[in-house]
């Protein structure tokens, strides 16, 4: 994208003589002045930004023949509500996300709850874990939450059923423990399901271009999931709600989040009050069937509980209690060999599928020798 700026776009006058450019690869998108007008600010509180979002930047790729996105700095960020930033007093990544109260009122309290020491302790809770909040310095109704830093729990891909199995678990014991909290998320989709990818990682992906190592040295190189399991994560609780738990099947009109297929929300269910509960039962799995099922082979052990939890008939589907119970009953009597198996994607042609196949034989005999379980369980 190409946005009018001055060489070092940071909106306050460079010392010595600027270099005047009429348009500026690479410089900053309108979004992100957010960040850099609080770049000071945050450094006050602990967290330092990138490079890019000082007051004294200067693009390192000006004067060179490198590409702006062959630079660290060279990359924005995405999403305008969120960034990275490095927690001074340990040396700690983190990821800032910057909440607006009056359009999610709930989002902050229900994530500090969440995150309280009592519940943090449990081991079901897969809730993204609140550090800090920052009330804004200059808009009162921003607050910035700080987060652990996260990934995309598809990123890296996933390499085996039986990696499969313990994402699954992992994401059903956290639902499972959110409801017991009374909590319902409202809106799980693909994106706000994380991982905690750092132990798969001998040095940090950079965020905004995670091929790449945090400081641009070289590619980022990671061991499977298998070999160093994750914990995978729910993170973004604007919708959700807290509810008194002497209200045993509360009752909400339509919520939109990002998956838009719920049954119960289309025609005229957008204006019928329905229990979000069942409705976390639906989104979740047609999570696992959008990511698994209708993607790869292998999975008909986990067909049925997924088709009851995605029927049309809220009340038919059953409670999260329901399906950990059936889920642990259907995957502990799979056999080890079952999975170990290696993903197949019910694209692969013959060729690609014998290829894989090959270096899959040579991984597995790694893991089995290294006694590497396989449903990796992280270390809590």
């Amino acid at each position: 994208m190409t946005v009018q700026a001055t060489a070092v776009d940071t909106g306050v006058p460079p010392a010595g003589p600027a270099i005047q450019l009429d348009y500026l690869e690479g410089g900053l998108m309108d979004h992100e002045h957010f960040w850099r007008d609080r770049q000071s600010w945050l450094q006050e509180q602990g967290y330092m930004l990138r490079p890019r979002y000082r007051p004294d930047w200067k693009p390192s790729w000006l004067g060179t023949k490198k590409h702006y996105r062959e630079c660290e700095d060279g990359h924005s960020t995405l999403v305008d509500t969120i960034l990275d930033a490095t927690r001074q007093s340990d040396g700690s990544l983190v990821t800032l996300k910057a909440v607006d109260t009056a359009v999610h009122p709930f989002e902050v309290e229900i994530g500090q709850f969440l995150s309280s020491e009592q519940l943090a302790q449990d081991p079901r809770n897969h809730c993204a874990r609140i550090l800090d909040v920052l009330q804004d310095p200059i808009d009162p109704k921003i607050s910035l939450v700080v987060m652990p830093l996260l990934k995309p729990f598809r990123e890296p891909n996933f390499l085996t059923i039986g990696e499969v199995v313990a994402f699954v678990k992992q994401a059903i014991v956290g639902l499972h423990f959110m409801h017991d909290q009374h909590v319902a998320h409202r809106d799980i989709s693909i994106l706000n399901v994380m991982m905690d990818a750092i132990p798969m990682y001998s040095v940090l992906w950079h965020p905004e271009a995670p091929v790449y190592n945090r400081d641009f040295s070289g590619s980022s190189k990671h061991c499977s999931r298998t070999e160093r399991p994750p914990k995978y994560f729910y993170i973004d609780f604007g919708l959700s709600r807290k509810y008194d738990p002497a209200n045993v099947q509360p009752q909400e009109l339509p919520i939109i989040g990002g998956d838009k297929s719920v049954p119960e929300f289309q025609g005229e269910g957008y204006n019928v009050a329905s229990d979000p509960f069942r409705t976390d039962i639906y989104y979740l799995g047609n999570l696992i069937r959008r990511t698994f099922l209708n993607r790869y082979r292998g999975f008909e052990f986990m067909e049925q509980l997924v088709t009851d939890m995605v029927q049309d008939d809220p009340e038919k589907r059953p409670t999260i209690a329901e399906v950990e119970s059936r889920f642990d009953e259907i995957y502990r009597k799979l056999s080890w060999w079952k999975l170990r198996t290696r993903l197949v994607g019910k694209s692969e042609n013959g060729f690609v599928r014998a290829v894989l196949g090959t270096v899959h034989v040579f991984r597995t005999a790694k893991f089995v020798a290294k006694l590497r379980p396989p449903v990796p369980i992280p270390s809590l």
